[in-house]
């Protein structure tokens, strides 16, 4: 695997975790709600992430495995976790279910916290960031 493409799928969820600072909607249902009060950091951090990846990318590999690795498993306690154990650590099922009420859904069962597809995508996105870089990491030593 070649740096570029861990580059491009960096950039790629880069982008899209960016949606989340500007907000996107259409009409009265929004992809993603303007957040970056909440998630400016976040963003922040995983930009400085990618910068040192290109940049410096023996160090910068690492940076992004942990930052990512992290970042996933955040998502997964604020959001699958509630549709697996229909119940959390950051709040109640119901206020997370009339939280992401206004947001575009894949699916909506009654009662149930599904992710939003602005969730969905950000997660395979962000597993598919960490897949490659742990792949390139791995290939990139085999070289030495």
């Amino acid at each position: 695997m070649k740096k570029i493409y861990c580059i491009i799928a960096q950039l790629i969820l880069l982008l899209w975790f960016f949606l989340a600072m500007t907000g996107l909607c259409f009409g009265n249902k929004c992809l993603v709600s303007r957040s970056y009060k909440d998630d400016a950091i976040f963003f922040l951090i995983y930009l400085i992430v990618v910068i040192l990846f290109i940049v410096k990318e023996q160090i910068g590999k690492w940076f992004v495995i942990v930052w990512l690795t992290m970042w996933f498993a955040i998502q997964f306690i604020c959001h699958e976790w509630y549709t697996i154990f229909n119940k959390g650590f950051m709040g109640t099922l119901e206020r997370k279910i009339e939280y992401f009420s206004g947001t575009i859904q894949w699916l909506q069962i009654e009662g149930k916290y599904i992710p939003d597809v602005y969730h969905a995508i950000l997660h395979i996105l962000i597993l598919c960031t960490l897949i490659s870089t742990i792949v390139y990491s791995i290939k990139s030593q085999k070289k030495k």
